[in-house]
Formats: structure tokens, C-alpha cells, sequence
């Protein structure tokens, strides 16, 4: 519990059994519900998770969507935090985050990995297709979002019932936050995090994520 309110982290992972193990050893005692959503793994991430207290379970379709709304079902608290898996987000600023979203006193809080302080954490054509990203979002949706992709989020998981989530793909980070905003019930805040290099195999196609991703906001606009 976190000041009277009961926290769900939620965590996707396909093939992430080193960078799980370094992300579930720094979690924070005041969590009260760890999932780990086992996007159908071929290497040890399922039993490295559960030997270290996790909750796992297992979306057999691929897909960073899909994970999430598998996780989403399975969530239990008054808030859900989520990152990923290869230990690039910082799990150690989860009280930071939580404090910040309960002093703002918002619904949605996005922790915005820019600027990106360490260097080695994100090539410059990432950055760019980011800024894209964002700057799309922001026009086609009118409201000036920093990172629309940041995978770490802190949101009250009734606010889950008043969205239509349809992104099986990693497009799901920009279309939650997009279904935040469009809700007038729903405060909406980004604030800063220190993003690092990730553990393990890198599995995003800049090109083709990205594509796919300018494509999905388009469609979400104007469907």
C-alpha cells in the first residue's frame, strides 16, 4: 500500500529473464501486486519472475498490446504502474512517480523520458522518430504530449472501464494515453524520468514500428 492505496505494477516481457531479474530485485515493498505478463517466451523469464515473488501470467499472442491488456485483466490495485522489463525505466523512481501523481492530483501521469541524460540509452534515430511521433500526436489530438511512446505509466485503474483499447501492437503506449485525454473526466500529467540502456535483446524495429505506429495515430484520429 501506498498511502492508503493499493499499487499493481505490471510489467510485459518477452525473453527478458536478465533484465526481469535486476527489475523485480529493486521493487519497492509498498507494491502490493507484481504482474508479469509472459508475452510467450522461448528463454527463462517465466521461472526467473515467479522465483522472485511475481505474479505470471501468460498472453500466448505476440504483442506489446496484447501483454498489456492481459495484464490489465489480471490487476487488482487502486493504481497500476507500468515499465518494461529490460530495466531501462527506473524502477526506483516508482515512489517518486507515485508521489508526484498524488500531489498533481491527476488520473493519468506519463513519465516522459526526455531529455535522455545518458547517451547510451537512445540512438538519435530513435530520438527522432520520437519527436515525430509526438509532434503528430500532439496536432492530431490538440494537447502537447512530451513522449507519446514512454511505456512507464501511472494511472487509476478505474479509468480503464471508459477506455476502448484496440492496439494489440506497440502502438497500445500511444493509443492509452490518447483514450486519457479524450476522456474530459480524466486529468491528464508528464513529468521527467532518467531512461537508461536497456538488458537483452533489442526486439523494436525503429522503421517498421514506427511506420506503424504514425499510421495507427492517423487511423485513431479520424475513425
Amino acid at each position: 500500500m501506498y498511502k492508503g492505496q493499493k499499487i499493481t505494477v505490471i510489467i510485459p516481457c518477452l525473453n527478458e529473464e536478465q533484465g526481469i531479474e535486476r527489475v523485480l530485485r529493486h521493487m519497492p515493498d509498498f507494491v502490493d501486486e507484481t504482474i508479469v505478463v509472459d508475452n510467450n517466451s522461448t528463454d527463462r523469464t517465466s521461472e526467473v519472475a515467479a522465483s522472485l515473488g511475481a505474479m505470471v501470467v501468460r498472453e500466448e499472442k505476440r504483442g506489446y498490446g496484447s501483454s498489456y491488456k492481459r495484464g490489465f485483466a489480471h490487476a487488482s490495485g487502486d493504481i497500476i504502474v507500468t515499465l518494461d522489463g529490460d530495466h531501462s525505466y527506473p524502477v526506483d523512481a516508482i515512489s517518486y512517480l507515485l508521489e508526484a501523481f498524488l500531489h498533481l492530483e491527476v488520473d493519468f501521469l506519463n513519465a516522459s523520458r526526455f531529455p535522455v541524460r545518458n547517451r547510451h540509452a537512445m540512438t538519435f534515430k530513435h530520438k527522432f522518430g520520437n519527436l515525430v511521433l509526438s509532434l503528430a500526436m500532439s496536432i492530431l489530438f490538440f494537447r502537447w504530449v512530451r513522449d507519446s511512446q514512454s511505456g512507464m505509466w501511472v494511472f487509476r485503474r478505474s479509468i480503464l472501464k471508459d477506455m476502448r483499447l484496440v492496439s494489440d501492437g506497440m502502438a497500445l503506449s500511444e493509443e492509452i494515453k490518447i483514450e486519457a485525454l479524450k476522456n474530459p473526466r480524466v486529468r491528464f500529467g508528464e513529468i521527467s524520468i532518467q531512461y537508461s540502456s536497456r538488458l537483452g535483446e533489442i526486439k523494436l524495429s525503429p522503421w517498421r514500428d514506427g511506420i506503424r505506429n504514425l499510421v495507427f495515430l492517423v487511423k485513431k484520429r479520424f475513425s
